[in-house]
């Protein structure tokens, strides 16, 4: 017989594989006492021991419970044959249905049931968790359960002919379902996604949300997955492994490429290690309306692989490692974070738990709650968790037996500093974001405080009078001291630390990275531990790719001088406050404004993206200017008679036209209510001054509109608000003021896949930054050493004062202004560089700590260098004459196909003021206005009719109106006909113009799309 290449082939594949049989020999009824030795441990079950009523198979389970639970089944009678006792029997199976259909597979697997019969009540497990180290009875028990399988399961009981191709059970309880499809016979993975949309409907029981844990569509070259079945609505996600840092799957050379499917991740011990720790039903409460929302948990595949990979690593290496995790966003971190933290607990090597506590901490109070929220939704026993706001706290979570901590970096320390414990205690720190840490705000501060609580140092000697008899004690007892803050710094030895970042900066990687071999010039390069790619997560459809649809926009303005003399001034200073000038000036605000919000009514509203929930994000640049934007887009709203509202995002309280101003005072509501109000009708647009533009996890953003300089991490993470996917979200957008596209496109290259460290951080730039320091004169060797033991002794503060305040005044006298730049940049780049090499450095220098207390000290003393403002007073002598604003056509940034190599931090410091030079104010506003004005067209002169005159009188012309509202397919030829009829009104007095309109095809498509995003009816939002 020639190769099944068919559809039915590939069941058999599968079948025979999980089985070791084809099961065309199944007797219905008969339950086999063990698996086939030829198959990977699954029982062969039978399509018709399903019970279509009840959605199990109750062959094995009753299997499965008179091999387990004997005693207690024979309190409910003879339940467990076909034809026994059928309503006794009826009942103990609805009751079964009925728990799962409340509380989901997943969960009964994991609790069992209660039963109340007439011999009394008794509980029932439906699944025995894979065995501890050493326990007999724990292994005999989990070998007794039932892991079967079932082919062409006929599900229905109205339409018998309708049939699953694979159905997997475990103890009779349904896991998951298959749909299968061959490439070779036309039919691929789409098609299997359409079959479960078309004809897997939720009205049958076994589709019904919780009854299956997870269906997957399958061909031979790709795996998708979706945990709840909602028709049209289903949403399948990618279970692929990737290839080449993409979507898909690698070339297998020993079988199909989808094998791992079966081979692997559902072989018995890799399922039950799914459902034990991985898959899960969480509920999520809706704060205004208090409804509770169900979602069912699968994980991807490449949040498996990687915690499976570390929890193995920190298995076998215990604590002491370090671990860097380059997950993009849109990659699951939060739930990747929350299934690691609840495993690292409990991993034991030689029956002793490898970690003692586990301490979740996150750098952004904005994800604090969220990460908090999911790693309990995880843990099957909650009270392990403990979020802690205090060292009171902290205190009582220890004593409850709490083993995980989540709490942020900023309260880290103090919290910390509380507790008194042995030194053998050992943790595993989990740092989100890393990337926010590569200075050393998270790792620094949570070594120091935990070497300081834990293992006796401190970040801050406690000192009464050593008593000490001569200077050489003295010394030795201040090198003595420094040596515990130099330990302090650095990595623990008792701690492993595993850091997730979509963006890792060079001091990420080289702090938490792998070593790589020396390349060819011998430097040391460090990786990610394991890495899913932004490139993957586009792919597969995790995330959206925000650079596809970029559209940059160009700001043109000729300024005039409106005085009669002409002055000199700072030519560089002068032109970034004319900058300024032009783009906070009130007209230039007002009409980006209007363009944003008329772009976001028609272009996001109107064609109802996101199943018409969008929300678009206006990201400006400062307080001012966020505030500016709200009352200009309020507006505007207002004016047009828009069915939406924006809301405002800054920190604290500032002062806008004399009046001071904060969020809750422009929105109405409480700061605490914007993460939720913007997702609530009337409220569409939110307006940002930096909150909001990292850390914020909102699929239904949709568009930005960017008017702030973006570059490197900040440009990704900003754009990146409006990657997040959810079921209806096909695309997203961004209109950007204010960046160059090719600016945008370097950034996201350093991220698109695997970021690599070029070579590590060069120690002796501290030795050269020393030495400029010191020939600079500011200070003396004698004075750093009086200084550092005064501070380590707990001097009063008159006691250094007076060190400090002479090297300040050498510093403003003996040094010009250049002088003072180059000196204080320098210090700051000593003090940078030295807290991060003092981290994973294994050796110690206490002359470098020595002088990073000085300096730290010294610093704030330091004044900036006085610098006249030579372009004071410009603003006053000028005037914007036009302004225009041209969107430039929509464009797909490619990036190049390859990882990015990163530089490791500079010791560089300050290297003097840019040089002077003075220009005549007319030079200064000619060669300005040469750079940013622009030749002004005839299209630029009508611009302004069109606005004011011609598309409102579009909007108005009762069969486009007609047209818009009941046959929205005729609007286009509505919009050209209305157009034409107005054109020959309102412009019969300007013969050029409508020459212009008539004979030039270009310019006519410009007035025509101008006129379609500007044309709303008086109505208002019936237009």
């Amino acid at each position: 017989m020639p190769t099944d290449t068919s559809e039915k082939g590939l069941e058999t594949l599968i079948f025979r594989h999980m089985t070791g049989d084809d099961g065309s020999s199944l007797v219905p009824g008969a339950a086999a006492e063990r698996p086939s030795a030829y198959g990977a441990g699954y029982y062969a079950g039978s399509p018709k021991d399903y019970d279509r009523g009840y959605a199990i198979d109750t062959v094995q389970l009753f299997a499965f419970l008179r091999a387990t639970q004997a005693e207690e089944l024979e309190t409910l009678g003879d339940i467990g044959g076909a034809g026994t006792d059928d309503i006794r029997r009826h009942k103990f199976l609805a009751r079964l249905s009925s728990e799962i259909g409340k509380r989901g597979v997943i969960d009964v697997l994991r609790k069992g049931f209660d039963f109340a019969g007439e011999g009394g009540s008794s509980h029932f497990e439906l699944y025995y968790e894979r065995p501890t180290e050493g326990n007999t009875k724990t292994i005999e028990l989990y070998a007794r359960n039932r892991f079967s399988v079932s082919r062409q399961l006929a599900y229905s009981k109205d339409e018998t002919r309708r049939a699953l191709d694979l159905c997997l059970f475990i103890n009779g309880l349904p896991l998951a379902t298959f749909e299968l499809k061959n490439s070779l016979t036309k039919q691929t993975v789409a098609d299997a996604i359409e079959q479960y949309k078309r004809d897997r409907l939720p009205a049958e029981k076994l589709f019904a949300f919780g009854r299956c844990a997870v269906h997957f569509a399958v061909d031979d070259s790709e795996v998708y997955m979706c945990t709840e079945l909602k028709g049209r609505d289903s949403w399948f996600l990618p279970f692929n492994k990737g290839y080449r840092d993409g979507a898909g799957n690698p070339p297998n050379p020993y079988g199909l490429k989808t094998d791992y499917l079966w081979k692997e991740i559902l072989a018995p011990e890799s399922l039950s290690n799914i459902v034990e720790h991985y898959a899960q039903i969480v509920e999520e409460k809706d704060r205004k309306t208090k409804v509770k929302k169900r979602r069912q948990i699968w994980p991807r595949f490449h949040q498996l692989e990687t915690v499976i990979a570390l929890l193995n690593s920190a298995k076998e290496s215990g604590a002491g490692r370090r671990y860097l995790i380059q997950h993009s966003a849109g990659s699951g971190k939060s739930n990747s974070i929350a299934w690691l933290a609840h495993q690292l607990i409990g991993l034991k090597r030689d029956g002793k738990n490898i970690f003692d506590s586990v301490i979740v901490a996150v750098d952004r109070r904005v994800l604090d709650g969220q990460l908090h929220g999911d790693i309990r939704n995880f843990m099957q026993v909650s009270s392990t968790v403990g979020h802690a706001d205090s060292a009171e706290e902290l205190r009582e979570y220890i004593e409850a037996g709490k083993k995980i901590i989540v709490s942020t970096v900023q309260k880290f320390p103090v919290i910390m500093k509380a507790v008194d414990a042995d030194r053998e205690r050992r943790f595993a720190i989990v740092i989100d974001e890393a990337h926010s840490s590569q200075g050393g705000r998270v790792s620094g501060a949570m070594s120091a405080a935990l070497s300081g609580a834990f293992s006796g140092a401190s970040s801050r000697v406690e000192f009464e009078d050593p008593d000490l008899d001569s200077d050489e004690d003295a010394e030795d007892w201040v090198n003595g001291e420094l040596e515990k803050r130099v330990n302090a710094h650095k990595l623990l030895k008792n701690a492993s630390y595993f850091a997730f970042t979509a963006t890792p900066k060079a001091k990420t990687l080289e702090m938490f990275g792998e070593s790589l071999p020396p390349d060819a010039g011998g430097n040391v390069r460090h990786k990610p531990f394991r890495t899913y790619t932004m490139k993957q997560a586009i792919e597969e459809g995790f995330i959206l790719d925000v650079l596809k649809s970029y559209t940059p926009v160009s700001s043109y303005y000729r300024l005039v001088k409106k005085i009669e003399e002409d002055p000199e001034y700072d030519e560089r200073k002068a032109n970034k406050k004319l900058r300024r000038y032009v783009e906070g000036h009130e007209k230039a605000v007002e009409r980006k404004a209007e363009i944003m919000v008329d772009h976001f009514f028609w272009q996001v509203l109107r064609p109802a993206k996101i199943g018409g929930e969008a929300r678009a994000m206006i990201v400006c640049n400062g307080i001012e200017r966020a505030i500016q934007y709200y009352f200009a887009v309020a507006g505007y709203i207002e004016e047009r008679k828009y069915p939406f509202k924006a809301i405002v995002a800054f920190s604290g309280e500032h002062e806008y036209k004399g009046k001071k101003e904060t969020e809750a005072s422009l929105n109405g509501f409480p700061s605490s209510a914007i993460k939720d109000r913007i997702k609530e009708d009337p409220y569409r647009i939110l307006i940002c001054a930096d909150k909001f533009q990292t850390g914020y996890d909102e699929p239904l953003l949709h568009t930005m509109y960017v008017d702030k300089t973006l570059a490197g991490i900040k440009a990704v993470q900003t754009l990146s608000r409006i990657n997040r996917a959810h079921p209806k979200k096909t695309d997203c957008f961004v209109l950007d003021f204010a960046n160059e596209s090719a600016a945008i496109a370097f950034a996201f290259q350093d991220y698109y896949k695997t970021t690599i460290l070029s070579e590590e951080t060069d120690p002796n730039k501290l030795h050269d930054v020393k030495a400029s320091l010191e020939n600079a004169g500011v200070y003396s060797s004698e004075q750093v050493d009086e200084l550092v033991g005064l501070f380590l002794a707990d001097a009063p503060r008159d006691r250094l004062d007076p060190i400090l305040d002479s090297c300040r005044a050498v510093y403003r006298e003996r040094l010009d202004e250049d002088g003072q730049v180059e000196f204080k940049g320098n210090a700051k780049a000593f003090c940078r560089i030295y807290g991060f090499l003092s981290s994973i450095l294994s050796y110690s220098n206490i002359q470098w700590e020595k002088l990073s207390i000085f300096l730290n000290l010294l610093i704030p003393k330091l004044p900036a260098p006085k610098e006249e403002d030579l372009a004071k007073g410009i603003l006053e002598a000028i005037d914007m004459d036009s302004y225009r604003i041209e969107k430039k056509k929509s464009m797909s940034l490619a990036l190049e196909d390859e990882d990015a190599a990163i530089d490791p931090t500079t010791a560089d410091g300050g290297h003097g003021k840019p040089g002077l030079v003075l220009e005549r104010l007319s030079s200064i506003l000619a060669e300005f206005n040469r750079r940013y004005a622009a030749e002004f067209t005839d299209a630029d002169r009508i611009a302004k009719r069109i606005k004011d005159e011609i598309a409102p009188a579009v909007a108005s012309d009762p069969d486009y109106r007609n047209a818009v509202e009941n046959t929205p397919q005729n609007a286009d030829l509505a919009l050209n006909a209305a157009l034409d009829r107005v054109m020959r009104v309102f412009l019969k007095d300007d013969i050029k113009a409508y020459k212009l309109y008539n004979e030039d095809e270009s310019f006519r498509r410009i007035v025509r799309d101008l006129v379609q995003e500007l044309a709303v009816a008086p109505t208002g939002p019936a237009a």
